[in-house]
């Protein structure tokens, strides 16, 4: 009997520790990283960089999910305005950053991180023969432009003003170019779209715009530094964040040495490359 017992005991001592080395790991909630989002509206002419940068991040901090609102700083300067729940707000120009800041919108105010410069581009068949900035002017084209709320529109007219005072271009030409203008945009993707269609016959845009896909349908006319723009971009995290440290951690990425070898790699400027 007892020899019988000690073999029984055994017995059961055995399916116990198969049963719990069968039985699944289980993680405790407070072990496993909490799904969080952080929101992010960006410039349009942002998105292949900053959707880099958001998943460089997301690696970095499980359980983070990072997610973009690319359009017009114009649309999206108004969207925060209106009450749109975000946690930074990356503009292409500091004219509308400028707007939500006087609203206290962005209370701990605003960095540059980068900077762009504007190119003209044509359709690769040019059914406007545009060989040269100067044939921008001439009667008959139709072009595209950003509009003048849209910063890549604010920055285009600049650069018509600009070399309006170039040798060689007329003090007319600046006039004579938006007599041309058949539709203006409301951020620069559009007007990148329509000149690759074939819809328009030329237009301005960022040169981060001309990506190898782009560059397959469109020509660049390079434009003189004497008369081109440079396009600063900054953000800030926006008041009422719910993800205050991970706006930061974002905006630091941004800023980090990698983080600007990813915009440089995606046609922008580096702060630290910019022109004085």
């Amino acid at each position: 009997m007892k020899r019988t017992a000690i073999t029984l005991h055994a017995a059961l001592v055995g399916l116990l520790a198969g049963a719990f080395a069968l039985a699944p790991v289980r993680v405790s909630a407070a072990a496993r990283p909490q799904p969080r989002t952080l929101e992010v509206y960006a410039a349009a002419s942002l998105s292949d960089a900053f959707n880099d940068i958001g998943r460089m991040l997301e690696k970095r901090q499980p359980g983070l999910k990072v997610r973009f609102n690319f359009a017009g700083s114009q649309l999206l300067a108004t969207q925060i305005e209106q009450g749109a729940v975000t946690d930074v707000f990356a503009s292409a120009d500091e004219r509308w950053m400028g707007y939500v800041r006087e609203r206290g919108l962005v209370p701990d105010g605003a960095t540059v991180f980068a900077h762009n410069q504007l190119v003209v581009i044509v359709p690769r068949t040019n059914p406007g023969r545009i060989r040269r900035l100067q044939d921008l002017s001439r009667d008959g084209l139709k072009l595209v432009l950003g509009a003048d709320a849209v910063p890549v529109g604010h920055y285009s007219r600049t650069l018509l003003q600009n070399l309006a005072r170039e040798t060689g271009f007329g003090g007319d030409f600046y006039t004579r170019v938006l007599h041309n203008v058949v539709s203006e945009e409301e951020n620069v993707k559009s007007v990148v779209g329509k000149v690759q269609l074939g819809e328009a016959d030329g237009g301005i845009v960022y040169r981060s715009d001309i990506t190898p896909g782009v560059a397959r349908f469109v020509h660049m006319l390079a434009v003189p530094d004497s008369a081109n723009v440079l396009a600063s971009y900054p953000m800030a995290i926006v008041r009422g964040s719910g993800e205050p440290q991970a706006a930061r951690a974002f905006i630091d990425l941004v800023l980090s040495p990698e983080g600007q070898q990813v915009l440089a790699r995606n046609g922008l400027i580096p702060v630290t490359a910019a022109k004085p």
